[in-house]
């Protein structure tokens, strides 16, 4: 047996979860999407510490609860794999590279005015990162798509998304029509095994810039906001712009720019935004304040999920969920291959990934392949053109 193989045996779980997820998160680019096909790879696949049926339970829970749902999704299976201490670690672990990262940016945007220039890396790593999500998808489809019914609700939930309907919305409908299909089939249902799921009251802030300001609006962002990172720019706008005048519309473009172009979760824009609005200890209450509440979620909703499941109504609730997820998630792959896939040379890129996963190289390999290969291409432009 490799030695590196027994060593991933005896190493101790909280330290397998620490070790995994920091290398998710140092590599974990391309935003929601990306984040679920790289843990699909790296935790089904290779390391089999769930089936994808779970797996895909768990995103599809992660999606019904506010907050960056990648990030639930970390949370979720540090959960399942040690416990409430894992759940801290995984979750922690995952979001703490791209905070020190987006913090670093940060630190070098108040002091120079601009961001660094990391074109030339994003371009050789997003067609990688579509390789590993077009992977991911292929694998779960099966589980998630287990029936024409299902199938059908995908199909719904994937045009619904492109019409550009809320993705709660999506979610919660695609599980109600999967119970209303087969309530039509069986002609039964219960409805005592519904469960109602009730987020939190909004908080508010119109005080000048103040620590405990920062961390009440980032608290109540992390505890209202649904879907992906990317919805969370239509909050900061409305409560940093507009309602408190914090910061500049170029700033909050920066700050989104960090979002994108770091690993790990879209939601660390908010470290950068804590850094302009109070320095470091104010990144660091905001990056706590945004997550806090999918911990507080993840705790409280990770024991009702096992009872769910066992209920056949919810259960199928679940499954449409499921679907749902899975439709949503190839909309926004469709989304992101456009801006990735703009040549020949990244089109190259993404079928040699793509087949260099069905060969089960780790694919941290490859995203660092990817990088290396825009990097190159970008010093090349430079000097001969």
């Amino acid at each position: 047996m490799p030695r590196s193989r027994r060593m991933r045996r005896v190493m101790p779980p909280v330290l397998e979860l620490a070790t995994v997820f920091l290398r998710l998160g140092l590599t974990a680019f391309g935003g929601p999407a990306a984040h679920v096909a790289l843990m699909e790879t790296e935790l089904v696949r290779r390391r089999q510490w769930l089936s994808a049926e779970r797996f895909l339970d768990l995103f599809g829970a992660a999606n019904l609860l506010p907050g960056p749902s990648s990030s639930e999704l970390a949370i979720f299976i540090g959960y399942e794999r040690a416990g409430l201490l894992g759940l801290v670690i995984a979750g922690v672990c995952f979001i703490l590279p791209a905070a020190l990262l987006a913090g670093g940016l940060a630190a070098a945007y108040v002091r120079f005015g601009a961001l660094p220039q990391v074109a030339g890396l994003l371009y050789g790593v997003k067609p990688v990162i579509i390789a590993i999500v077009v992977q991911a998808i292929w694998g779960l489809a099966p589980k998630a798509l287990k029936s024409r019914t299902l199938a059908g609700v995908g199909l719904a939930a994937a045009v619904a998304s492109v019409c550009g309907v809320d993705a709660l919305a999506v979610f919660l409908g695609a599980g109600l029509l999967a119970v209303l299909s087969s309530k039509f089939a069986s002609r039964t249902l219960d409805a005592s095994s519904f469960a109602a799921l009730l987020g939190p009251g909004a908080l508010g802030s119109a005080a000048p810039i103040t620590l405990l300001g920062i961390f009440g609006v980032f608290l109540k962002l992390g505890a209202v906001v649904f879907g992906s990172g990317y919805v969370l720019v239509a909050f900061l706008r409305e409560d940093l712009v507009n309602r408190l005048h914090w910061l500049t519309e170029r700033q909050l473009l920066d700050a989104i720019a960090v979002g994108q172009i770091t690993p790990g979760p879209v939601f660390t824009t908010a470290t950068f935004i804590g850094y302009l609005l109070a320095g470091p200890l104010g990144a660091a209450l905001a990056t706590i304040a945004i997550f806090l509440p999918g911990f507080v979620f993840v705790a409280l909703g990770r024991p009702l999920l096992a009872r769910l499941r066992r209920s056949p109504v919810a259960g199928t609730f679940l499954d449409g969920v499921n679907a749902a997820a899975l439709a949503v998630m190839c909309v926004a792959t469709a989304q992101l291959a456009r801006a990735a896939l703009v040549d020949a040379l990244t089109l190259l890129l993404a079928l040699a990934a793509l087949a260099a996963l069905r060969s089960k190289l780790n694919s941290v390999w490859l995203i660092a392949g990817g990088a290396l290969v825009g990097i190159a291409r970008a010093l090349f432009s430079h000097t001969f053109l």
